[in-house]
């Protein structure tokens, strides 16, 4: 499971802060920010625990509409990278912006009413017997547990059910969460993201647990949910080049808490880099939008 802390103050790790919910001063000040040309940005952040660098002198630009995978080998600080930007975590050091709000300089609990965050990590949190439509709809609300009339409010039930169609997942309504397959838990935890219209995206290995049909099947919704004119920015944590959607046009390769290289997939995803950031010598190959990355046997 993955541990959130919550440097911005006091409010559950769970899902984002109601906007009915803010303060005043947090709603004005979110409100002044407007779209920035960048979702985030990033420059010279480190983490250091007990005297370990989990990240180390990390520059990232990320353009408000694009979206970015994070790739590496265990332990390259993909989710360490991924808490920041839902402003779970501060960095040791450095410069962190996102959605506008510079870290240390702003009450950053209003952002994350404008940030779904999707990761197993959360699961703990969420009942296993709660049935899919209402656990969808509260979370529109930052919650976790629905009261029994939920579905009452005609306007959440519809943002549920738009939710869960976004990623072919409406048929799962009625269902409760313990009777659903890895690759089912994992559209109902998008769609719980997807429910509060974010700004940015943020997914933690969201194919981790799925076989090849299962995969292929939420590629193919993600695919469809990136391409299309509202989705929001997205950055994606992953081990596989596999795993990457069509619509992804940048990428950030991280080994041992440091960047590999950054920028437009194309000319990141080469072998040399992602031989580098993997430790193995690979063969990176991209075809029909898909790439692939095969360890070269001597």
């Amino acid at each position: 499971m993955h541990e959130l802390s919550d440097p911005a103050g006091a409010v559950s790790a769970a899902g984002p802060v109601s906007p009915a919910g803010m303060s005043s001063a947090g709603a004005s000040e979110l409100s002044s920010v407007g779209s920035p040309a960048l979702a985030a940005r990033l420059r010279d952040v480190t983490i250091r625990i007990d005297g370990t660098e989990i990240l180390r002198g990390i520059d990232l630009d990320l353009p408000t509409g694009e979206h970015l995978a994070v790739l590496g080998p265990n332990g390259s600080g993909k989710t360490s990278l991924l808490r920041i930007l839902a402003t779970y975590r501060h960095p040791t050091s450095g410069e962190v912006e996102v959605l506008g709000l510079r870290f240390g300089r702003a009450d950053l609990r209003p952002l994350r009413a404008r940030i779904g965050f999707v990761s197993v990590g959360l699961d703990p949190l969420v009942h296993e017997r709660a049935r899919v439509l209402p656990l969808v709809a509260v979370a529109r609300q930052g919650g976790l547990w629905a009261p029994p009339d939920i579905l009452d409010d005609e306007e959440l039930r519809a943002a549920a059910v738009a939710a869960l169609t976004r990623v072919g997942a409406d048929h799962l309504g009625d269902r409760r969460v313990d009777t659903l397959s890895q690759g089912e838990r994992q559209r109902v935890r998008i769609a719980r993201a997807l429910v509060t219209d974010p700004t940015l995206l943020l997914l933690d290995e969201p194919f981790a647990g799925l076989d090849l049909g299962g995969r292929e099947s939420l590629l193919a919704d993600l695919d469809a949910l990136l391409a299309a004119p509202d989705a929001p920015t997205t950055v994606l944590v992953t081990h596989h080049l596999e795993e990457l959607p069509v619509a992804i046009d940048h990428a950030l390769l991280l080994r041992g808490g440091a960047s590999v290289a950054a920028g437009p997939i194309d000319r990141v995803l080469d072998d040399a880099t992602v031989s580098a950031a993997f430790d193995v010598p690979v063969q990176v190959a991209h075809h029909d939008g898909r790439w692939r990355a095969t360890v070269r046997r001597a």
